[in-house]
């Protein structure tokens, strides 16, 4: 018999999704119009579709997005809590770099440090023994236990700093605690010593703890670490720091530690070396200090600079602040009280503050004049002591621009020696049938000594200077260009700012014959102690860019600084009994307040041979005062004496 015709043949078709729901939708509406064997194929609504689509959609993209969120953005922190889940990952601070003067001596030293620090993981559900801890550390430190809590509650990161500076007699008790708070533990670190607190507070700044930006940015702090925040600790922080060791704790099953490892030594940082020299800088700093008392000022700066190198020998902006006030804490009260000083200690006057420049800019006017053949420098310009320019639209109508005191008939060294305002309004405007370099031309060389550009010194929060011109006031001002604005520019008023760092490395410039250095202050970075360790980089001098002026020019410039200072009639006559032949150039800048100035002084010694550029600038001098030059030779008198 063949018994496969009886078989049932089964079909292997696919049944579609919409089929079922179909059907399903089907036999609903058979029930509701009685017809029970009748079948009805209802479609699905569009707007149901598409809902069912969007909300597919959204779904997706929620879950794509946490994916991406907890692998990509969240991804190092994710494994690190899933490792801490079997043990916890720490860091051992390292020792950070020590920083040396030119001579070997240490100005700024580590001391140690304790610091009280829990994780924020163990504390995030309130337990009994979390309670506990909590009430052990209020005791020990004499905090309420509030306080704590929300130390730990407030902080963006797993380890939380809960005491920082532990003095010592509290450490003892601490550490006798210590077993009784196995989510916390203590931390070593270091704390800066500055050696000659103000003295070297704007040069080398100070450290504190990261904030959120200085977090994210990098793997090698952590929350309790010290980074540099100003000065040189900032701007070779990278260097200064070190890297991190690393320590883990491991636990068994039920969350107890089984003991700490070390699993990555820490490396120090590296040791800075200076250009500068302590003793330098402190004489400096006492002179600047004393002449800016003498005479009832405030504030002022002195820069010396190695002409030949770029080399920075001391910079001191006045009146500064004890960067040791940071290394232990300082309160924000404090800190505001120094912030809202109007002498404003913290502005380093050196690299960010702005002035006119009174006649310390007639050097670099003869410069550019001479280059410009538009005078000799041994034509005569006669100076009564004024000069008077008629209006060009009313020639009824005239203008006085007067000098100090009449000089006489002058040539370009002795208006330079004299420091001559009528000499200099002539040949940087024009007077009479001697014709003036002119708004451009004065921008022209300025500019070519760097008077508007940075000039690129090893500090953050450098400023550049700025040199005004007819296109800018009519942008600025809505105003026109007048006669008047270039003479009073010609003697380094109007709107013409510089900081006292460009100042001094434009007249490095003339000392050296025309060469722009960059403004070095660390000589090289070193492993090891002393001035004799092994050096990891070392910054050669660095040219910036080349003066175009011929030789000759430039001499004839040097010839009228030196005059100034060795000639009877010179402005800088109280330098000549110096050991050495000492050129120079006074300047005075007038302020908004009547008979207030901004007093500088700008010297460069041995004159056949230059090196060193030591220049000075005082605020708010009242009246017409020798402010500057007693500087200047307290601190020639010191660094041609000790050679």
């Amino acid at each position: 018999m063949d018994i496969q015709k009886y078989k049932i043949k089964q079909s292997h078709s696919d049944i579609e999704t919409h089929h079922i729901f179909l059907d399903m939708m089907a036999h609903t509406k058979e029930n509701e119009l009685g017809i029970g064997e009748k079948k009805f194929e209802i479609p699905l609504s569009k707007n149901l579709i598409y809902l069912l689509y969007g909300l597919f959609l959204i779904c997706a993209f929620i879950l794509f997005s946490k994916s991406f969120y907890l692998q990509i953005i969240a991804g190092k922190q994710m494994y690190s809590i899933s490792e801490n889940n079997k043990g916890k990952i720490g860091l051992i601070l390292p020792e950070r770099g020590i920083i040396y003067d030119s001579n070997g001596k240490k100005l700024v030293l580590n001391a140690p440090d304790f610091n009280l620090v829990c994780d924020k993981r163990d504390f995030l559900q309130t337990s009994p023994e979390t309670q506990q801890e909590i009430e052990i550390m209020a005791e020990v430190l004499s905090k309420p236990s509030v306080e704590i809590k929300d130390i730990i509650n407030i902080s963006e990161d797993s380890k939380v700093l809960i005491y920082e500076n532990i003095p010592q007699e509290v450490l003892l008790v601490l550490e006798t605690k210590m077993p009784s708070l196995p989510n916390c533990y203590i931390e070593k670190n270091t704390i800066r010593h500055y050696v000659m607190g103000s003295i070297f507070s704007h040069v080398l700044g100070y450290t504190g703890k990261p904030n959120k930006e200085e977090l994210q940015n990098t793997n090698n702090f952590t929350s309790t670490d010290n980074v540099g925040k100003i000065g040189l600790e900032k701007f070779y922080d990278n260097s200064l720091h070190g890297v991190a060791g690393k320590t883990k704790t491991d636990k068994n099953a039920t969350g107890v530690s089984k003991g700490t490892d070390i699993i990555l030594d820490p490396k120090s940082g590296y040791n800075l070396i200076l250009n500068i020299d302590a003793n330098l800088q402190k004489v400096t700093y006492d002179a600047l200090e004393k002449s800016i008392k003498n005479i009832g000022s405030k504030k002022g700066v002195g820069i010396a600079l190695n002409p030949r190198t770029g080399a920075v020998l001391a910079l001191v902006s006045y009146p500064a602040y004890d960067n040791n006030i940071f290394s232990g804490g300082i309160s924000q009260a404090d800190f505001n009280k120094i912030l809202q000083d109007p002498n404003q200690p913290f502005f380093n006057r050196a690299i960010s503050a702005k002035y006119p420049t009174g006649s310390t800019i007639k050097p670099f006017l003869a410069s550019g004049a001479l280059q410009e053949q538009i005078i000799s420098p041994t034509k005569l310009i006669n100076d009564p002591g004024y000069i008077t320019v008629k209006n060009q639209y009313n020639p009824d109508i005239s203008y006085t621009f007067s000098g100090v005191k009449p000089h006489g008939l002058v040539d370009m060294r002795k208006a330079l020696a004299v420091s001559s305002n009528i000499y200099f309004y002539t040949i940087g405007g024009g007077y009479g049938d001697q014709k003036g370099l002119g708004p451009a031309g004065i921008k022209k060389y300025l500019d070519m000594y760097g008077w508007e550009n940075k000039t690129g010194i090893d500090l953050p929060g450098e400023f550049k200077g700025f040199v005004p011109s007819p296109t800018w006031k009519k942008q600025t001002k809505n105003e026109n260009w007048w006669d008047g604005d270039t003479y009073n520019l010609s003697i380094g008023q109007s709107d013409l700012q510089i900081t006292p760092l460009q100042m001094a490395v434009a007249y490095s410039a003339i000392a050296n014959g025309g060469t722009l250095y960059k403004p070095q202050i660390v000589k090289k970075v070193v492993d090891g102690s002393g001035i004799n360790a092994t050096t990891i980089e070392e910054f050669k001098p660095e040219i910036v860019s080349q003066v175009n002026i011929d030789p000759k020019n430039m001499q004839v410039v040097r010839e009228g600084m030196r005059d100034g200072v060795q000639k009877d009639y010179g402005s800088s006559v109280m330098l000549r009994d110096l050991p050495v032949t000492v050129a120079g150039k006074t300047g005075t800048a007038q302020t908004n307040k009547d008979g207030v100035f901004n007093t500088w002084s700008a010297n460069f010694a041995p004159y056949d041979n230059p090196e060193i550029v030591f220049l000075t600038t005082i605020e708010g001098v009242q009246g017409l005062r020798a402010a500057t030059l007693p500087v200047a030779h307290e601190v020639l008198q010191y660094y041609f004496s000790k050679k």
